[in-house]
């Protein structure tokens, strides 16, 4: 199975302000969509809030300490590993959508990261994890103009990983 980490970040490298991402780019929603679309998105729980609902063609897996929550059409874990684990049962592409814990959890578990860089600077509380680093090589990137433009970039880990080698039986 191969894992990628999808996210936005400013150019201060932030990616959310509470509850909310800071900024509303024209198209760039629209990207992640194409690339997510009949996959399986993984984010924590503060991260789905902030979207309130499942999105539609994908399915979503939620990670939350909490033993008691739910969401309807939502499979809940606990861990990023049990996560990763169920995600391999659906047989689809799986994507990590954030947010800034789960990011830096993920990081030496995906091969693929999917990097939308806002050319703006903004506040916020939630940072992406230092990126890239020397693991990962830049394999595309595209330049898109809207009301703030933004450049976006797919990496992939020079040597693989396999995750299923790393998580516990």
């Amino acid at each position: 199975m191969d894992t990628a980490i999808i996210a936005a970040r400013s150019l201060n490298g932030i990616i959310g302000n509470g509850s909310s991402i800071p900024w509303r780019v024209k198209g760039e929603q629209a990207m992640f969509k194409k690339i997510t679309m009949g996959g399986i998105l993984i984010m924590g729980r503060k991260t789905f809030d902030a979207i309130g609902r499942p999105l539609p063609g994908r399915s979503t897996i939620i990670i939350t300490r909490n033993l008691e929550y739910t969401r309807e059409q939502c499979l809940v874990c606990h861990s990023l590993e049990s996560a990763l684990c169920r995600a391999t049962t659906l047989d689809r592409p799986v994507f990590i959508a954030g947010g800034g814990d789960i990011y830096r959890q993920s990081l030496p578990l995906v091969n693929t990261v999917h990097l939308t860089t806002i050319q703006a600077e903004f506040c916020g509380d939630t940072r992406f994890p230092d990126f890239p680093t020397d693991d990962f090589t830049l394999e595309e990137e595209q330049f898109h103009t809207a009301d703030i433009n933004y450049i976006y970039q797919r990496y992939q880990r020079d040597c693989p990983t396999d995750q299923n080698n790393r998580l516990p039986p």
